[in-house]
Order: C-alpha cells, then structure tokens, then sequence
C-alpha cells in the first residue's frame, strides 16, 4: 500500500450532499449508490428514462459502437441531461481471456464519472474472474450439466438456436423450468439440431459481475478521495511507476518498481512516492543474481 492509499483524507466536503445521476436498467444501483453514497457523502439518484441496451448487449443483437469508455462515458452523459444534474456516473463491462494465462474468463469493469462542473472525468476500474461462458449442443443433458457449471439458476442463461447469430433470443433464464421450456422451443426452432446456450452478463443476471462492479465503484471512490495537494482537485492518483527496487542479495538495482508517480487531473503538479510496503527484490528477478 502507498503513502496516497494509506492516508484519509476523507474530502468528503467535496462531493458531500452533492446529487449523482446514474443511468441504469439493469440494477447497478443496489451496489453503486452504496458504495459511493458510503464513501463520498453524495447521493446517488438512479434515473430511467433510455434505453441502455441501445448503447449494445452482450447477446450481439445490438453491437457497442463505441470503446468501453465511450459506451460508459455516454451512459453518464444520457443521464445527467436527462435528470439535469451536473454529476453523473455509468459503467460497462468487457470479457475475454484473463491477463495472466489466458485460460481462464476475465470481467474488466469500468466506471465514468463526470463532474460538469470542474470540467473533470475520474474512471474506476476492477477486474476479476467471471463465469462468462457458451455450449452449443443438441442435448438436454450436456445443457443441465453446462448450466450446473455456470452457478446456474443463480446466475442467468440465454438461449437461441443454431449459434451466435440466431434471431430468436431468449434472455434471463432464471429457472430450471424455464430453462428446459425455452431450450426444447430452441431445438425446435433451429435448423442445425443446436442450441447455443450462454451466460447471461447483465448486471442484475449475473451476481459475480456485480461484484466486480463493486470493486469498480471501491477503486472510483478511492481516486475521488483522494486529492491534489495543490489545486485540491479529486482524482490525484497513480501516473507512473518509477523502477529500481534494489535486489535483497547484492543491492543491485531492478526492473521491480521501487516508487510511484501519482499526478493531478488538472494542474502540472505530480509527485512521486515509494511503495512503503516493499523494501526490496527477490534476487531471482535480479540480472546480477540471475542473470
């Protein structure tokens, strides 16, 4: 943990009472308000009005136009013109292979917030496992043992026939019964004998995405109490990593990072701290001790 980590701040007269729109139709509101109402003071107003499937789904029958942050950064934007606030805050999700190894699903969820009136954009990230998964088959025992795999009726399913690109989408499954009804409705409609069957990633389907939005909203409010010791602007956060943690055999300097830069959102000023937590390298990934 860092110096900037470790102390509190707690600007809480910053964003304290402020009103926070937040543009969702898939229940992120039961763990954003929260967490951020907790940490920051603010009021978080859940505001409906549009519909964010526009903006793209995860079943492929609307694809995302923009990036992540884009797709984010214009859920917060709906938002606030909608509820004419001058806050507002939205997040998005992606999947794909974890960074690590590649061999296991990854969630990465982003969350904007954008204060109009200081011309200023904070972005929360977390990331974590996920049971973003698919099967395409034919038979109904491989479709209950898949759904078992999943944490199945927990989390949600979809169905649709043929593959990826069938028209005929059945989404939030949430039941066994519903599940066998809408698979058996699947077979009957597709014209290969497959059912594509696959984790529905909607927020309010999916319990652990939502934990990785909790992490998302967790990070944010960090980077939000967190303040330039100069202009006190929110969001004074990491940067830059400075390398040259010294190895604990021989004291030769390493790739390992020894400091941090932490910079404002808003003005020039930057500084630069050690990571008080680690004190030295492992001579392993030393290129004097292990060359």
């Amino acid at each position: 943990m860092t110096k900037a980590e470790s102390d509190d701040p707690i600007p809480h007269a910053i964003y304290a009472g402020e009103r926070v729109a937040l543009l969702t139709q898939h229940g992120k509101e039961r763990v954003l308000g929260p967490a951020l109402e907790h940490a920051l003071g603010c009021r978080v107003e859940h505001v409906t009005g549009y519909d964010t499937d526009l903006l793209g789904t995860f079943t492929r029958d609307i694809s995302r136009a923009g990036t992540q942050s884009e797709t984010a950064r214009k859920k917060a934007s709906v938002g606030m013109e909608l509820s004419g606030l001058l806050l507002g805050i939205a997040s998005e999700g992606s999947f794909g292979p974890d960074p690590y190894i590649g061999m296991f699903p990854w969630n990465i969820e982003l969350i904007v917030w954008m204060d109009n009136e200081r011309n200023l954009e904070v972005v929360g990230i977390g990331e974590g496992k996920t049971n973003f998964n698919h099967l395409l088959t034919g038979e109904w025992a491989a479709a209950q043992a898949f759904a078992r795999e999943v944490q199945f009726p927990g989390h949600h399913l979809v169905v649709r026939p043929d593959g990826k690109d069938g028209t005929y989408i059945c989404k939030g499954i949430a039941s066994w019964q519903d599940l066998e009804r809408a698979f058996s409705r699947a077979l009957t409609r597709s014209s290969n004998g497959l059912v594509l069957i696959e984790t529905d990633m909607r927020a309010s389907a999916n319990p652990t995405r939502m934990e990785v939005i909790g992490l998302a909203a967790e990070d944010l409010a960090h980077k939000l109490r967190s303040l330039c010791p100069a202009c006190g602007t929110p969001g004074f956060w990491r940067v830059g990593r400075v390398p040259g943690l010294q190895c604990s055999a021989c004291g030769t300097p390493t790739s390992e990072t020894r400091a941090e830069t932490f910079g404002c959102l808003k003005c020039p000023y930057h500084d630069t701290r050690d990571i008080a937590d680690t004190t030295s390298a492992p001579p392993s990934i030393c290129d004097y001790c292990n060359p």
